[in-house]
């Protein structure tokens, strides 16, 4: 009898025949990611493509293929939508190589590799007001950002650790989820590509089209929204699989910040010391959602590797909360309840 998966890749090869009038390919497993989605690689002919596999039921492949086409008329690198069929939940996408940031990133390599991503990023966000209008991309409001950091207490605190959260417990963490969420719309509204981080980008040389942002390509940008101008910087720079020293990281952020401010992302009278804080406090709300996905993987979808990338999310909650006297009660609640940066489970 067939599983699910063995029925699904002979539905991929079948449509590749059809589509490619052809079976003279080879197909291999490429990536699988936090979703249901998974990768493989063709090779027909000397060239290598990419297959997307979205079971419909689970995944809808109308926003990616919009995102693709946003992103490639703003002159990022990510792949073209060779081929589709949405009532099957398969694409067939541009290969745009291997060579994922996390694996080159090193100390010789992440200047220039951050400083190309920075790039990509600020071309990203200066889109002009027609074109983010019409995009017409979901909006990051108040009740994504809340439903988001509630994965937190729902998944990491309460399923994966066991615990019971009293009604002052719950207030801390209702406070603390509405002062991060007041302090996101409070800044510059931008298109945000929502997972812009070292296993979503790819070093690239050339893009098919000589694009000037041919580095990085460009992964997994479906989930796109306009949301906060920081949330896309504080996901490449406090990265949930790589970490820099803060004085590295605080001199990305100086960069970046010039950069935007010359090309009227930020406001002209906003100082780079404000903009730190909203980048800070976007951190501390991505990193509890961060911590509450990787719970839910192992719990709700059997993904258990991703358990060790939460003391890293812990981290940085604590060494950032740290600095910002707002979060002082939500620290001395994970103190209290001894959340610690371990892997428990």
């Amino acid at each position: 009898m067939k599983t699910e998966d063995d029925k699904r890749l002979q539905l991929v090869y079948d449509w590749l025949v059809q589509t490619l009038g052809s079976s003279d390919f080879s197909l291999a497993p490429a990536s699988a990611d936090a979703s249901f989605r998974r990768y493989f690689r063709l090779c027909l002919n000397g060239q290598s493509y990419i297959v997307m596999d979205a079971p419909p039921e689970q995944e809808d492949c109308r926003p990616f293929i919009a995102v693709a086409a946003l992103f490639r008329q703003r002159g990022l690198n990510a792949p073209r939508v060779l081929a589709q069929d949405l009532a099957q939940g398969l694409l067939l996408l541009d290969d745009l190589g291997e060579r994922l940031y996390l694996s080159e990133l090193n100390q010789g390599s992440v200047d220039a590799l951050y400083g190309d991503a920075i790039q990509a990023l600020l071309t990203l966000q200066s889109a002009p007001a027609e074109v983010v209008q019409g995009a017409a991309l979901p909006a990051y409001d108040r009740s994504l950002l809340l439903r988001e950091m509630a994965l937190f207490r729902d998944w990491y605190l309460q399923r994966h650790l066991g615990l019971s959260l009293n009604k002052h417990d719950r207030a801390v963490l209702d406070s603390l989820f509405s002062f991060l969420a007041d302090a996101a719309l409070s800044q510059a509204q931008v298109i945000v590509h929502r997972d812009y981080h070292s296993r979503n980008l790819l070093v690239c040389d050339v893009d098919p089209d000589s694009s000037p942002c041919s580095n990085p390509g460009i992964l997994d940008f479906q989930d796109a929204v306009i949301g906060p101008v920081s949330y896309d910087l504080v996901s490449l720079l406090r990265d949930c699989y790589i970490v820099w020293p803060q004085a590295r990281v605080q001199a990305w952020v100086a960069q970046y910040f010039g950069q935007a401010q010359a090309r009227g992302i930020l406001p002209p009278a906003m100082s780079e010391a404000q903009f730190m804080r909203d980048f800070d406090l976007m951190g501390i709300q991505r990193h509890l959602k961060a911590s509450g996905i990787f719970a839910r993987l192992n719990y709700r979808d059997h993904k258990p590797a991703y358990l060790h990338d939460i003391p890293r999310t812990l981290d940085y909650i604590r060494q950032v909360g740290a600095a910002w006297p707002e979060l002082a009660d939500f620290l001395r609640l994970l103190e209290r309840l001894q959340v610690n940066t371990a892997v428990a489970g």
